[in-house]
């Protein structure tokens, strides 16, 4: 039986293609989305509370290195196998290379439940994979496109990668946690953390009725993408297996640095290329991220990612 919370985002999925009038106003979204975000770096900070060492620095090197990488190895395949134009193979592999916040909240209520042991630094990895793979989709976009503006463009990038809410948000919390720790943070902390997957929950039935809504008509002619889509969470997820396995991480943070490299960004990718890639078609990459890859992970994925790195544990 899937986690409860999951059953939240189904509920909203199901309402959604069932053209319900259910609806998560915008300003209730906006705060869950607030919450969600500074929990999760909170979370992540007064779990580092007097556990930052040098040790942490390989883990992190590696994974901005994947960030950089990831989007590197999937422009060619959106390119020639889907068949997309440059800006629009860009821009989607900039947001694969990129992560999924809503994913890494999952991922962590799925570690919760299942009593898996989960390290501190993970929540590093969430902010770190925010911004090379935004960087490397323009600098491939500039390169092969010979676009004139990449100037104002790359101005622009580095403007909405750094100061998006998202990003700010959860940086913000991990130096306030780290900063104060769990017991002189308490007050707010404590109630923030203790509520985590209620807003979680909430978050999610909106996530179900927007990830309805990029479905609605079927996209039949992008079948190309809707194959990549599908598929490449479990390749990309492999590979978060073996890359924490061989850094020595526990299964609980295998399964979360897994899960996130096989998410999309909808949040932070979207506004960054919005801005510098002016040819790209959002919606394309809102109906892979959001639409086919978010219900894929939360549904099956993080679980089948769970399997996987038993499976080559043992």
């Amino acid at each position: 039986m899937p986690d409860i919370i999951v059953m939240f985002f189904i509920l909203g999925l199901v309402a959604g293609l069932l053209r319900s009038d259910l609806a998560i106003p915008k300003a209730t979204y906006d705060t869950l989305s607030l919450l969600l975000m500074l929990t999760i770096g909170l979370k992540g900070g007064t779990a580092l509370h007097g556990n930052v060492s040098w040790s942490l620095l390989p883990q992190m090197l590696t994974v901005v290195a994947l960030g950089a990488l990831i989007p590197l190895s999937l422009f060619p395949l959106l390119r020639k196998l889907v068949g997309l134009s440059v800006a629009n193979s860009a821009s989607i592999a900039a947001h694969y290379g990129s992560v999924s916040a809503g994913t890494f909240a999952v991922a962590l209520a799925y570690a919760e439940t299942n009593q898996l042991t989960v390290g501190a630094e993970v929540t590093l990895y969430l902010v770190l994979l925010e911004l090379p793979a935004i960087i490397v989709g323009l600098l491939l976009f500039r390169k092969l496109s010979h676009d004139t503006s990449t100037q104002v463009s790359m101005k622009a990038l580095w403007h909405e990668a750094l100061t998006n809410k998202s990003v700010i948000l959860l940086v913000g919390g991990v130096f306030i946690g780290l900063m104060y720790g769990e017991q002189q943070g308490a007050q707010v902390t404590g109630l923030l953390t203790s509520s985590f997957k209620v807003v979680l929950a909430l978050f999610l039935l909106e996530m179900g009725i927007t990830a309805a809504q990029t479905l609605r008509p079927l996209p039949f002619k992008y079948w190309k993408l809707a194959i990549f889509a599908l598929t490449i969470p479990f390749i990309l997820g492999s590979l978060g297996v073996f890359v924490g396995a061989t850094l020595d991480l526990s299964l609980g943070s295998i399964v979360v640095l897994a899960s996130i490299l096989a998410s999309a960004s909808y949040i932070a990718a979207p506004a960054a290329i919005k801005a510098s890639i002016k040819e790209a078609d959002i919606g394309l990459a809102m109906l892979s991220s959001l639409g086919l890859t978010f219900p894929l992970n939360v549904v099956i994925g993080i679980g089948v990612y769970h399997q996987i790195a038993q499976w080559y544990l043992s």
